[in-house]
């Protein structure tokens, strides 16, 4: 059997033999479940067509199956007649079809947008031998090429307006869109080309200059990671060698506090040593007279008395008692003393230093953005009562502090703030910290100062905001301010009893948000921090209150 009898008996939707064969009204066969799957995406149109002929039914038709042509195709099995060969020259449902092609099309090779028609390479032949047809613009197959044509003049689309962005014909140039900025489809193509070109050749390079800023960026995390394992090599072995210096030293003062335990020691030995030597010969010389008297004492002669009472020899010189010092347990008093000072000169040392190598190490932590971002920074804050003017009373652990119209009982204190209702907290900030202020009454200032701000009299130097060692956000009830060096900066933002501060000491950054139930900044500083900041807080007086929230 030839390949044109092979084709006969199968489907052409799946091109392969017939399984359970139906014919449909117009005479067609196909498998069962293919005519069915076909129709089923037709199912929307409530119109079913021939994948063949294109004849269309209505209603669906009830499919049976043609026994007699399913026995043959049995019997044809028999025989060894397989599926004829998937050539995919036939057009599927999915394949754009031949206009000129009877019966079983084939696949069209060319679509003609002169003849708004599609050709199989066989039909399409005339396209390349007769000249009139030549001119025609063949393009790839399409199934849209109605959409080429002017559905109000009938006309091939063949120009483009600019102005509208739509592709129109000739008379439409000339009609609705008359004096619109016109061109042919080609030439509105041939510059869409070129930009996409332009474009193309723009997102390239941008793909060099990122890769090329990618190869930056790994030679950067290469450097980080080389320099930090250097300086954490280089600051072991300082830190080393501070702790064996320091081991050192402790083994000579060790070293010389036994020396001097010695030598006082001996001192002490050799003195004990002669007194006793003189305690014993004054027990021999006691001994001595109280025999002498004990034998004498009976006598009433006086004579006799004198007579054989020897001439007492001179004692020895006795030992200078205040050479004698007993100070109990304080020999070594000044060597612990000036131990002391100097553990206490070391760490003030390295606390001070300790912020400037915090300042150099650069942090790798994007910035927070959420609540929840900057709440990984919430640091705890309490006051320091010995900062707290004397009209602020300070309660809940000095989270909170009001302002009163009466003295409170403070101690004395060189950090006090003298005249101004402040009060500044006992922690000291660096690195990255985020903290809550919650306020009530009139407003409150929300501060941050370094801590050699000015405390005594009544001068800006003393004030929050007021000078270049304090920073202020001023919260009123109807509007906000902020404080730096004298200079008032007016910002607006949503009004809430709550304000949150964020704390970037490496970054110099300072910023200060209104918090509810979103988060909305107000302001922010960008600057260079010198010392470790003091979070503060500044009331007027009267009944006011204002505290640092547990985050």
């Amino acid at each position: 059997m030839n390949q044109m009898d092979q084709i006969k008996f199968c489907c052409s939707v799946c091109l392969d033999l017939l399984k359970d064969p139906v014919t449909i009204p117009c005479g067609h066969s196909y498998c069962m479940n293919c005519i069915k799957s076909f129709w089923d995406e037709e199912e929307k149109k409530k119109i079913y067509s021939c994948p063949q002929c294109r004849q269309t039914f209505t209603p669906r038709p009830v499919l049976m199956k043609n026994t007699m042509l399913a026995d043959f195709v049995e019997e044809l099995k028999k025989t060894g007649l397989q599926a004829a060969p998937a050539d995919h020259c036939y057009a599927g449902p999915e394949d754009v079809a031949c206009d000129v092609c009877t019966g079983r099309k084939m696949k069209a090779f060319k679509s003609c947008l002169f003849c708004l028609a599609s050709y199989c390479k066989e039909h399409l032949q005339p396209h390349y031998d007769v000249v009139p047809l030549k001119k025609h613009k063949l393009m790839e197959p399409s199934n849209k090429l109605q959409e080429n044509i002017c559905s109000r003049h009938d006309e091939v689309k063949k120009m483009f307006c600019r102005t509208d962005q739509q592709s129109i014909c000739y008379l439409c140039s000339v009609d609705e869109h008359k004096g619109h900025d016109t061109v042919s489809a080609a030439a509105e193509r041939t510059e869409r080309q070129r930009e996409l070109e332009v474009s193309r050749q723009n997102i390239q390079q941008r793909i060099q200059d990122r890769e090329k800023d990618v190869k930056l960026l790994q030679q950067e995390v290469e450097a980080i990671n080389q320099s930090a394992d250097q300086t954490v090599e280089h600051s072991e072995k300082i830190f080393t060698e501070l702790i064996h210096l320091i081991q050192k030293r402790s083994s000579d003062v060790k070293q010389q506090i036994r020396s001097q335990q010695e030598t006082e020691v001996s001192r002490v030995k050799e003195l004990q040593e002669k007194l006793e030597q003189e305690i014993t010969e004054l027990k021999r010389k006691d001994a001595e007279l109280k025999q002498l008297l004990k034998q004498l004492s009976h006598t009433q002669d006086h004579n006799h008395f004198l007579h054989n009472c020897p001439s007492l020899s001179a004692l020895s010189e006795s030992t200078d008692s205040s050479s004698i010092n007993i100070r109990p347990l304080s020999y070594f008093e000044d060597v612990t003393a000036a131990v002391s000072e100097v553990r206490d000169k070391l760490q003030d040392i390295l606390r001070e230093e300790w912020t400037n190598i915090s300042l150099t190490v650069t942090e790798v932590e994007p910035e927070p953005k959420t609540r929840d971002e900057f709440l990984k920074y919430s640091c705890e804050i309490t006051l320091d009562p010995n900062t707290a003017n004397t009209k602020l009373l300070l309660s809940e652990e000095n989270r909170k502090v009001t302002a009163m119209n009466e003295q409170q009982s403070y101690y004395h204190h060189p950090d006090r703030f003298t005249y101004w209702c402040q009060v500044l907290s006992r922690e000291s900030l660096t690195g990255r910290c985020y903290w809550e202020v919650e306020w009530k009454g009139t407003g409150v200032h929300v501060a941050a100062a370094y801590k050699d701000i000015s405390r005594t009299g009544w001068g800006n130097e003393c004030k929050f905001g007021r000078n270049e060692k304090s920073w202020a956000f001023n919260c009123y009830k109807s509007n906000y301010t902020f404080w730096y060096n004298n200079t008032q900066t007016p910002v607006s933002g949503p009004q809430s009893s709550r304000v949150g501060v964020y704390l970037d000491h490496r970054a110099g950054i300072l910023s200060f948000y209104s918090v509810s139930e979103t988060m909305t900044l107000l302001h922010t500083v960008q600057t260079t921090f010198t010392q470790p900041l003091y979070a503060g807080l500044w009331l007027y007086s009267g009944v006011r209150s204002s505290k640092f929230c547990k985050l």
